[in-house]
C-alpha cells in the first residue's frame, strides 16, 4: 500500500475536476471512466485516459468554474528541481543554481569562484547545443525520447520527473500522479489548480509501467 496517499490525492483531484471543470464534466458525463468511477454505468474509453491531442482548442475548458489560468507552463515543476532558476529569455535557455539535495537535481562539484554551486544550463538538446563545454547542463527530454539522463518534460504537463543515480526515471511524485492505461501512461498534476490536467497521455505516447524504486521506494517509470 505504498501508494495509498498518492492515489487518494489523485482520486480527490478527479472528483473535484468532474465537479468543477467544464471539459471533464462533459467528457466523463458522456463517456465515463474507470478509475475512479464518477458516473455509474459508464466505463469510458481508454480507461479514462485523454490523449494530449484531444485538448487542442479546449484549454479554456480546463479552467475550473471559479476561474483561473488557461495557459499551461511547459516548464512547470522546474522551479522545484531548480528553486533558484531564472529564465534568460522566454522559450529559450534556463540558467540556475542547482540545489544540493532535491531528489531530481543533478549533482556536480562547486568551484572557488562559485561558492553556491555551478551555474547550470537546462534546456532541450537544440538549446543546449549553443552552451559552452565548461557549463554543466541538464537536458529536457520528451517522454518518447528518454534515454538514461535528464529531466522528463511534456509541453502541456511540464517537468514530470528525472533520472537518478539508481538508473530509474523517478516521477516528481508529490506533484505528479501516473497510472497505466490502454493508451499508455496517463499523468495528472496533483497541485495545479488551473488549467486542470488530469489523466493526460503526453504527445508522442508514453509507453511504460509504474513500479516502486527498489532503492528509493518511490514511483519510477520503467519500460
Amino acid at each position: 500500500m505504498w501508494t495509498f496517499g498518492w492515489r487518494a490525492l489523485y482520486r480527490q483531484v478527479v472528483r473535484s475536476s468532474f465537479a468543477t471543470v467544464p471539459f471533464y464534466r462533459e467528457r466523463w458525463a458522456l463517456r465515463g471512466r474507470t478509475d475512479p468511477v464518477v458516473v455509474a454505468g459508464r466505463t469510458g474509453e481508454h480507461g479514462g485516459a485523454i490523449p494530449a491531442a484531444a485538448l487542442a482548442g479546449r484549454l479554456p475548458d480546463l479552467v475550473p468554474l471559479a476561474g483561473g489560468s488557461a495557459t499551461p507552463d511547459p516548464l512547470r515543476g522546474l522551479e522545484i528541481v531548480l528553486p533558484q532558476c531564472a529564465r534568460v529569455a522566454p522559450d529559450t535557455l534556463i540558467i540556475g543554481v542547482a540545489p544540493e539535495h532535491h531528489p531530481l537535481s543533478v549533482p556536480f562539484e562547486s568551484t572557488p569562484d562559485e561558492p553556491r554551486g555551478h551555474v547550470l544550463a537546462v534546456g532541450t538538446r537544440a538549446q543546449l547545443a549553443g552552451v559552452g563545454p565548461a557549463v554543466p547542463r541538464v537536458e529536457l527530454v520528451p517522454f518518447a525520447e528518454r534515454g538514461t539522463s535528464g529531466l522528463l518534460v511534456d509541453e502541456l504537463l511540464g517537468v514530470l520527473g528525472g533520472a537518478r543515480d539508481c538508473g530509474h526515471w523517478h516521477l516528481d511524485w508529490p506533484r505528479v500522479y501516473a497510472r497505466e492505461t490502454p493508451l499508455g501512461l496517463a499523468f495528472t498534476l496533483l497541485r495545479q489548480r488551473s488549467p486542470r490536467l488530469v489523466d493526460i497521455v503526453p504527445a508522442g505516447g508514453a509507453d511504460g509501467r509504474i513500479i516502486r524504486c527498489p532503492q528509493h521506494r518511490t514511483p519510477v517509470v520503467v519500460a
